[in-house]
């Protein structure tokens, strides 16, 4: 369950709450010490974030970006299943963290972006898709519902 006093969300270089929705990139980071979600929106990733000690440490960001589809538009959300300091668990048990915090994320993304879901309706029915960087480039992904709120989460 989000608590939504612990999410703080920034807008950065060419994004508005409404739009636009390509290019448009999330940084989900987090605070161990403090609980405190921090998300970055904006056209590209957040690289001020990303240099901070714990998230290069234990490479537990997600990456998120609207990739346009002939379908529709989808939410690619990339992970590091391999990454970081080896002491911040192998990559299976880091699949595993990030599934189980997959509400959190999701629910997290929608809310701080709520303003972009307001202003095109449709995307509540866009697909959300994981993608687990291993070393080595191997890559799997898995489909983790679809934007809108009652997906299954």
């Amino acid at each position: 369950m989000l608590d939504v006093s612990k999410l703080h969300v920034v807008f950065m270089g060419g994004a508005r709450p409404d739009g636009p929705l390509t290019p448009r990139r999330y940084t989900f980071t987090h605070s161990d010490r403090t609980g405190d979600l921090f998300l970055s929106i904006g056209t590209h990733y957040d690289r001020r974030a990303l240099r901070a000690l714990q998230v290069r440490l234990e490479r537990d960001e997600v990456l998120g970006e609207w990739v346009p589809g002939p379908e529709g538009p989808r939410l690619d959300l990339h992970m590091a299943a391999q990454g970081g300091f080896p002491g911040f668990g192998m990559g299976a048990l880091r699949c595993r963290i990030f599934r189980h915090y997959r509400p959190t994320v999701l629910e997290a993304l929608r809310y701080g972006d709520r303003a972009l879901a307001e202003a095109h309706p449709g995307l509540g029915d866009a697909p959300v898709v994981a993608w687990f960087h291993w070393r080595r480039g191997r890559l799997e992904s898995e489909p983790w519902g679809s934007w809108g709120v009652g997906s299954g989460d």
